[in-house]
């Protein structure tokens, strides 16, 4: 797997910025719309789960349950961007993900934060 595979997050000059701070330097916050979300539960493939029992046994990564994991993120991040968008937002401030295990069946991604409309100073 290439670099691509393993990251995420927006490319240059998103028409929606999503951050991790309470603010954004230079900007100050016009308008708080807030909280919003992008969900989503992926199962696991039975080929990958093979795999990671296998590997789990000698040890190493499982790039296979990484790659999915990057791209359940992705898509979780998208779906908060998109509501986001939808609400008037031009900002997500205080971005997070929550992971968690859905039913044994698999892993629910929730990617979260504040919706605001930022004002440069």
């Amino acid at each position: 797997m290439g670099i691509d595979e393993y990251g995420g997050g927006q490319g240059p000059r998103p028409d929606v910025l999503v951050v991790t701070t309470n603010d954004v330097p230079g900007h100050r916050v016009q308008e708080v719309l807030g909280e919003v979300f992008g969900l989503t539960v992926r199962s696991r493939h039975l080929g990958s789960q093979i795999g990671a029992g296998l590997k789990s046994m000698v040890g190493g990564e499982l790039k296979g349950l990484t790659k999915t994991l990057v791209q359940t993120r992705n898509q979780a991040m998208e779906r908060l961007v998109e509501q986001a968008r939808a609400r008037g937002a031009n900002a997500v401030l205080m971005f997070r993900f929550d992971v968690t295990e859905a039913a044994d069946v698999g892993t629910e991604v929730c990617a979260y934060g504040t919706a605001v409309v930022l004002a440069r100073e």
